[in-house]
This record gives structure tokens, sequence and C-alpha cells, in this order.
């Protein structure tokens, strides 16, 4: 089997690339190990026609990283338009977010397209497509118009909401009935696949038995394949990490005090506002914590060109400011604000180094920074996770302490419940969380997902192979728009 991945956002593999989302650093092992072909975007643009993608290949580890220059004159509807303002903030929830024009979504439209074109030069007999997240919902649709036979697999990284959220993106109807070009289509947690499910059913009027949809292109199953990180890799550098020099700075600098920690992309989908006044309320509620605990904030800056991102950067720092400016004093500064990234290498000693994890975000696909800093915890003296019951994570990490981020007070009880947790139970809560990430690693995602794929082309199986698509081909459908 030749695997090829597909994302918008890939990962070289250098040490210490920081990395600004969850779906890069999961992927980069699995293309390293398993001798996969990994194909994105170079984060570069061309001018002009391009008849033929340009993709520069490189070696990574076992597999092959492909790079494409995107097309200029789409690039910018296609990423910063309908992925990032239209399909992300539905996708979170937001759907007073949504911002699209026409051409934002034929520009995006027009890049899976490219991408599908791009993806004919590494097709082989048995070539198996995997194609990440909301950025290519419809790349699989734009392969079988190419007469691509092979199996082709998606998997969204992002929540899917409900029939009345979804409803907002424009065009929603044509992009859910093109994902049903794929044979397999993964989600995170039940519910997002019900939601997924509930459209299918209500809105396309389709049958959907066991996860499996019938429709005019053939059969697609929907499922849910929690995603995993490799825990003993992590705990491996979150202890060689403790020697790094920013890991030692920051040590040396808590003289003694404890410390909180938040890991995130500057994203309204993460709750950063409402975390920081979470914090402000418990140095309000619990006096006696002022110059024992301090928060060391991540916020790593995206998306800036979007309108609703550069609000967020300022309302941040701001919010930052007028905390620290009530609470500081000249020899203590409650919350350390960085608006850069790390590599995971360093993150991972970041993590050992705070008693407390803080992962908080408003809705979330899964989280991956939230198994991260249980997977680097020293075994002996592990801290304390803080966790959003609207990530994907709460649903196996339940020994956590959950909250509902929406609940400043509750936040903020929680935080100070985790500083002065017994080592006895921060130890219980730590060991029944790594079972959990043991039983679902990366590796076993993986392998979950690869296998269900294989199996929708299986005779011996509950879905048969899928007949020749009979969606219209795009020529067909502008023409018939025209």
């Amino acid at each position: 089997m030749s695997l090829v991945v597909v994302s918008n956002r890939v990962a070289r593999g250098k040490p210490n690339e920081p990395m600004t989302g969850g779906l890069a650093a999961a992927l980069l092992p699995v293309v390293e190990k398993t001798g996969a072909i990994w194909v994105g975007s170079s984060g570069r643009v061309r001018d002009g026609s391009q008849k033929e993608p340009f993709a520069e290949v490189e070696a990574l580890g076992a597999g092959a990283l492909a790079m494409l220059d995107l097309p200029a004159a789409h690039y910018g509807g296609y990423y910063e338009g309908f992925a990032n303002s239209a399909l992300w903030p539905a996708l979170h929830s937001r759907a007073d977010l949504i911002r699209a024009s026409q051409d934002d979504y034929a520009s995006y439209r027009e890049v899976n397209a490219f991408m599908a074109r791009a993806l004919l030069r590494f097709r082989k007999p048995d070539s198996v497509f995997w194609i990440q997240d909301y950025h290519f919902l419809a790349l699989g649709a734009e392969l079988r118009d190419l007469g691509a036979t092979q199996p082709i697999g998606f998997f969204l990284h992002t929540p899917w909401p409900t029939r009345a959220v979804i409803s907002g993106v424009p065009h929603h109807r044509e992009l859910i009935e093109a994902m049903l070009a794929y044979d397999l289509i993964g989600f995170q947690t039940d519910e997002d696949c019900e939601n997924f499910l509930s459209y299918v059913r209500d809105d396309l009027e389709l049958a959907v038995q066991d996860g499996i949809i019938t429709s005019l292109s053939g059969r697609t199953r929907a499922a849910v394949f929690p995603i995993g990180i490799d825990p003993d890799r992590f705990a491996q550098q979150a202890t060689k990490a403790m020697t790094h020099p920013d890991v030692t700075r920051l040590r040396r600098s808590l003289n003694g005090e404890k410390l909180a920690i938040g890991v995130d992309r500057l994203d309204y989908s993460k709750g950063l506002g409402n975390r920081i006044k979470a914090f402000d309320r418990m140095w309000t509620l619990h006096p006696n914590l002022k110059r024992t605990v301090s928060l060391l904030q991540i916020a790593t800056p995206s998306r800036g060109a979007i309108e609703a991102y550069g609000n967020l950067q300022s309302e941040i720092a701001k919010l930052v400011t007028d905390v620290n400016g009530v609470h500081g004093e000249v020899d203590w500064t409650p919350i350390r604000y960085l608006n850069k990234g790390f590599g995971q290498g360093v993150l991972a000693g970041l993590y050992r180094t705070a008693q407390v994890g803080v992962v908080t975000p408003l809705q979330d696909g899964m989280n991956l920074v939230a198994k991260e800093y249980v997977a680097a915890q020293h075994p002996a003296d592990p801290g304390v996770l803080v966790l959003s019951k609207f990530a994907g994570a709460a649903n196996e990490l339940d020994a956590a302490l959950l909250v509902n981020p929406h609940d400043i007070d509750g936040m903020a009880r929680a935080v100070a419940a985790a500083l002065a947790m017994p080592l006895a139970e921060r130890r219980m809560r730590w060991e029944a969380m790594m079972a959990r990430l043991n039983n679902g690693t990366i590796q076993q995602w993986f392998a979950d997902f690869i296998e269900a794929l294989r199996d929708t082309r299986n005779p011996d199986k509950a879905i048969m192979p899928a007949p020749p698509p009979l969606w219209p081909r795009r020529a067909d459908l502008a023409a018939r728009y025209r």
C-alpha cells in the first residue's frame, strides 16, 4: 500500500521548529515511521497559471514531504476567506463570525481542484489517499472527477456543529454532498459524528444505517477515531528538555513559586479571555495565592490578516496588561504572556515545570495540548490538568478537573483546587489519564483509520466496493450554472 496524506499545514521535522497547531504535530511522527508521502502547502504562492502544480519533495524519516506552491490568485480567498472566515467559525459554533463571499467559495473550490491535480503525481495502483481537515472538504470529489478510483479517507480535526450552525455556511449543501465522495469520514467524538449524520439524514434525506450513508455516489462510512499522541516519546522529550536553556531559565526565575501554563494558538475558540479573567478572579478571591503562583500563557499568533484575529490579539494583550496592573508588584508579574511558538522539545520541558496545565477552549475537536501536558509530567510528582468539558479530550481525560470555560468563578475555584491538591490524589488522577493515553496512541489512531479505510473496499466487510461515481463533473456543473 502506498499512503498519501494531505493537509494544508505540514511540519518539516526540525527539532526546534515551533508547532502552531495540533494537526502538524500529530502527523509528523506517523509520516516519519510509516513511509507515507505527506503533501501540503509550502507556505508560498505562485503567480500565473500552472498547468502542472510544482512540488518540492524531501525525505522525512522513512517517508517524504511534498510541498506545493499554491496559486496566488486564489490563496487568499481559499485560506483567509472561505476556510478560516466561514468554515472555521461555523465548525466552532461561532455563526456570528461567518464571513464569506462568492469569490471566496470559488477560490476554495479552485484550490481543492489544484490540490487534486497535484496528487495525481503521487497516485499508484495501490495508493490510498488520506485527506486531513476542513481546508479540503471537497478534495475527494475533485479526485473522483479526475478519475481516481482508489480508497479516499477524510479526517476532521475540528468539531462538527449542529445542523442549524452548519447551515449558516454558504454552499453548505454542495460541500457536504461533495464529502460523500469519501469512502470514510472520521470525527473526533460521537457528538461530532452524530451532528454530521443528522444533517445527512434530515437535510439531504439520505439513508443512514450504522454510520453508513447510501447516496447516488456510493456508500460512505462516518465513524469516530479520537486522535492521540505518542506518550512515551513525549515523556522522553520532557526529561531531556529539563536541561534546555529556556526551561532552566524559567525554573530559576520562579524562586520556589508555582506555575500554571497555557499553550494555544491565538484563536477565539481557545477561550483565552475567560482564562485570564479566571486567574484575575482567583487572585481576587484568594489573595494569599499572589506571589505563590503565576500563569505562563503562550499564545502563538495566526491568521492575523483576518479581522476577528487582529481584534482578539489587541483584546488579550489589553486584558493581560490590566490584570498585571491590578495584581502585579515591582518584583512579581502574575501573567507571563508570550506571543511566539516553541518546538515540542522545549514545550515538553515547560509542561513538566508547571504544576497546573490550563486547557480551557470554548470548543475544540480534541486539543492535544491536554494530552501532551499529562504525558510530560514526572510520575513521582505530577501536575494537575484543568480541562474544558467542551474539548474532545475531556471524553478521555475525565480524571482531569473538568470545567465550564464560560464559568469564570468555577474556573478560578478549579485552579485553586489544583494548586492545593494532595500528592496522592494528583498521582491517582495522573495514572488514570496516562492509562487512557497509552490505550489511544497516535499509532493506534493511524492503524484504526487505515484499517477501516481498507475495509470499505473489502467485500467481506460491511461496506461493499463503491460504484463508479455518479455526481456531475465540475465542467458540467459550471456549464449548468452559467
